[in-house]
């Protein structure tokens, strides 16, 4: 049973979500300590998080960073907060999905049944313990820890970080359309908004020039992106 971790300090709606996804058999458990979130995520070890962004003490964004440092559980964020920055920050932040209160409780559990699948279930990338490495020029992804590794260094990745560089590397040097990266990401694409793509092409750019990867994602102007394997060359010159 998938156990579903309510981070929501209005209690009506914390209510009205527990029990209309307990009804599909998921553990709930809501967060109580509001300055203390993340030894409460320790504690319930989730396998996904319902995040709001306003909270006592600090807001859901310092709490996604802080669960990002130990764990890649999806988070999905809950907001009355409807501008496009608010769902970039929320993105950027490390989390995985954004919905706007007043929220359909169809879509809230379609959306956690997608997180869910692509983190655990049959469109998941991960082989949880597989110890399974794909390497490319050198390039490796651990599919066991969700990473990406690259000369003795090594970053780890949200799921979405990782399944859609584990798309572009599947098909390195080829052109990947935006259509076929929200499709491979989001089973349910029809309720993503199109800049989450951006935002996270961005997010996986950055975590490659961190490991002094620069370029390699590039923009297709009008069709998609695609993954140049300019580390191959730097690997070649060393």
């Amino acid at each position: 049973m998938y156990r579903i971790m309510i981070v929501e300090d209005d209690d009506k709606i914390a209510e009205i979500l527990s029990g209309y996804i307990r009804k599909y058999n998921y553990e709930v458990v809501r967060a109580a300590r509001f300055d203390d979130i993340r030894n409460e995520f320790v504690e319930n070890r989730p396998h996904l998080v319902l995040l709001d962004i306003n909270l006592p003490q600090y807001d859901g964004f310092y709490w996604c960073r802080q669960i990002r440092t130990i764990s890649n559980v999806p988070i999905i964020f809950i907001s009355a907060r409807v501008g496009e920055m608010d769902q970039v920050m929320a993105i950027e932040n490390g989390g995985d999905d954004y919905l706007t209160k007043p929220f359909n409780l169809d879509v809230v559990v379609a959306k956690i049944k997608g997180a869910l699948r692509r983190a655990y279930g049959e469109y998941a990338s991960v082989s949880a313990g597989s110890g399974d490495l794909y390497e490319v020029y050198g390039l490796g992804l651990d599919r066991s820890k969700n990473q990406v590794l690259w000369n003795g260094d090594k970053i780890i990745l949200s799921h979405n970080e990782f399944r859609l560089l584990n798309c572009l590397i599947q098909q390195v040097g080829q052109i990947i359309t935006r259509e076929e990266l929200l499709e491979e990401l989001w089973d349910d694409a029809d309720f993503v908004d199109d800049n989450t793509l951006t935002v996270n092409v961005t997010r996986v750019r950055k975590k490659l020039e961190e490991l002094g990867i620069k370029g390699a994602i590039e923009t297709v102007r009008g069709q998609g992106y695609r993954l140049e394997p300019v580390w191959k060359r730097e690997s070649a010159d060393a």
